[in-house]
């Protein structure tokens, strides 16, 4: 089956069956370059693009019961899950599919097959902080490819408002002249209630029906949620957040893949003719509240040009943080080699001293001196200071008391043969004020 060969090639270890197996399979399998249509020079946004074509076109809820677009759509799959990570599309260069397989040990899960299940897997994993793209429904898919879908006619500059159950779409229809389709369509999307949904956009069959050809993901803008997208001759570019849990583990590599997500839409303007446009409800527990306008760019022509100017100004900036990352990335690692080495000379530095207070507290001949090291020296020359101003003061306290208890003896003369107890009271409150007859003598 397809699944096997292509869906997941990370296979447990220890089973020499399974990796001739996974031999075999690599055998069979088609150069990622060649599934993807790109060369190998080929940059990371061209074999986004070269993916995002082929998904929405061989992808499994667009082409039902047809084993060869699942095929195709697990071949593009697999071949893109090589090209976009820089170390597994260097690993194949080099070695092929056999060093891939032979660094990929754990189990890969593949949600492709699991079609609206997707959206339950995406809510759970994005309370994780783990965000997962989800799929539009396959029964909505279908009935937009058998003409059963109900449309609504929406008129140039006419904002609707309305609530898509979760997983079901409302479709529209806008008709445009030759003049609108020259000056461009934006079509924008909004919730208020930061709703989650989707905006789709579908072209017509020979059949009446309808196929998918874009898609956008709301995402939130200040307040509210909103998605867009925008003909207007000329290529615009959607910016796809990177995942934040990466982000978390490496700031660094996040901040310099930032604008990696920015890519252009695969279609940038349209024919005079009607277009059909739908909202999908992308919530598997709740309905989506919105609101939908289509609008002609001939009143906004300022805003047209600043859009084209400014998304020049950050496809610049992409290339200019290429070759600013490398230049990081080489002061960053010589900082890091110096921050070491200026702890290293500083324990040396320390060390060094020490061992030199050391040797000059060796000159004395007392054994305990010698013994202690200059550190303990400075402690415990400060704590005998210490110790030895206590001492002196309780003395200076003791002489002094006996000095005024002499005084005493002799001028009260016959309270000298009080019983010891009053002497022993006396001496315990010696600190009391006594009061002294001024009229003898000192």
């Amino acid at each position: 089956m397809a699944g096997s060969k292509f869906g997941s090639f990370k296979s447990e270890k220890g089973s020499s069956a399974g990796a001739a197996a996974g031999a075999g399979a690599a055998a069979q399998r088609r150069d990622p370059y060649e599934v993807l249509g790109v060369g190998r020079n080929a940059t990371e946004q061209e074999i986004k693009s070269a993916f995002r074509r082929m998904a929405l076109k061989y992808h499994p809820d667009k082409n039902a019961d047809d084993p060869v677009a699942s095929d195709k759509f697990q071949e593009a799959t697999f071949s893109y899950n090589i090209l976009s990570d820089p170390d597994k599309r260097r690993q194949y260069d080099s070695s092929g599919f056999e060093a891939i397989e032979a660094d990929s040990q754990e189990l890969e899960l593949d949600l492709s097959s699991l079609n609206t299940v997707n959206t339950v897997f995406a809510a759970l994993f994005s309370k994780l902080g783990v965000p997962i793209k989800t799929t539009v429904s396959a029964t909505v898919l279908e009935e937009a490819l058998n003409g059963s879908v109900e449309i609504s006619q929406l008129e140039l500059g006419q904002s609707v408002c309305r609530k898509v159950e979760k997983q079901s779409a409302h479709f529209y229809s806008v008709d445009i002249t030759d003049k609108e389709a020259k000056m461009g369509l934006v079509c924008r999307v909004q919730s208020t209630a930061k709703s989650k949904f989707k905006l789709l956009y579908f072209e017509p069959e020979e059949n009446g029906g309808l196929s998918l050809a874009l898609q956008e993901d709301s995402a939130k803008t200040g307040k509210v949620t909103s998605a867009g997208m925008f003909f207007l001759g000329f290529p615009v570019y959607r910016f796809e957040q990177n995942n934040s849990a990466a982000a978390a583990k490496d700031p660094d590599s996040a901040f310099f893949k930032r604008l990696d997500g920015f890519q252009p839409c695969e279609v940038n303007e349209l024919k005079a003719g009607t277009h059909f446009f739908a909202v999908y409800g992308d919530n598997f527990f709740k309905s989506a509240t919105y609101s939908i306008e289509v609008v002609c760019a001939e009143p906004f022509s300022t805003e047209k040009e600043k859009l084209r100017s400014v998304e020049a100004k950050i496809l610049a900036k992409r290339s200019e943080l290429s070759k600013f990352e490398s230049e990081y990335r080489e002061v960053l690692a010589k900082f890091t080699e110096m921050t070491g080495r200026y702890a290293q000379e500083m324990q040396t530095i320390d060390d060094l001293l020490k061992e030199r207070n050391a040797i000059h507290a060796s000159y004395t001949n007392n054994p305990t001196l010698q013994r202690s090291s200059s550190s303990n020296k400075g402690k415990t020359s400060s704590k005998d200071s210490k110790s030895d101003d206590d001492q002196t003061m309780k003395k200076e306290k003791k002489s002094k008391n006996k000095s005024m208890e002499g005084s005493r003896s002799d001028d009260d003369g016959p309270r000298k043969e009080k019983k010891p107890k009053e002497r022993l009271r006396r001496k315990k409150w010696f600190n009391i004020h006594l009061k002294v007859d001024k009229r003898r003598p000192c």
